[in-house]
């Protein structure tokens, strides 16, 4: 028996489309990181960028569970004294609230080149439109995969 290893031409992309709404943070972010890089099929092949396109919309309205809202980001401006700081809700209720979400399915990839490529399969929206309505993307219901998928603010 030999291992299959997929090629370009045996790599079948897909768009899906999830709604946040409702859904705890890591665990969508842990759904997404799956789809995104392959896991699911059964061609799966590591060195290949064989998962399907991602979009997800109401990602303003995504809940988190015990403090994770008060936690802060912090950063550099690279100046004395310039430590910056932020928390998760001061940036869902800012003028970007999808980076909360594209940046915790970032961190669920492997830090590679091959991870870099698979974000540009991700598409995060704030709201409920969205411009992919010519790839008639498959809807794939997170909410009713399990019980603890949800949370009610």
């Amino acid at each position: 028996m030999k291992t299959f290893s997929a090629t370009p031409a045996d790599i079948d992309k897909k768009w899906i489309i999830i709604d946040a709404e409702g859904v705890v943070l890591g665990r969508l972010a842990s759904i997404v990181a799956t789809r995104l890089r392959g896991k699911h099929k059964p061609s799966f092949t590591p060195h290949m960028d064989c998962g399907d396109n991602v979009i997800i919309i109401n990602a303003e309205k995504v809940q988190m569970t015990g403090k994770k809202r008060d936690e802060k980001f912090y950063w550099h401006t690279g100046h004395p004294g310039g430590i910056k700081e932020r928390t998760k809700a001061q940036i869902l209720e800012g003028a970007h609230p999808e980076r909360i979400v594209t940046l915790a399915v970032k961190r669920m990839l492997p830090g590679n080149r091959l991870s870099r490529q698979i974000m540009t399969n991700l598409r995060v929206y704030a709201g409920a439109e969205h411009g992919h309505e010519a790839q008639n993307p498959e809807v794939l219901d997170v909410k009713a995969m399990n019980p603890k998928n949800t949370r009610s603010a």
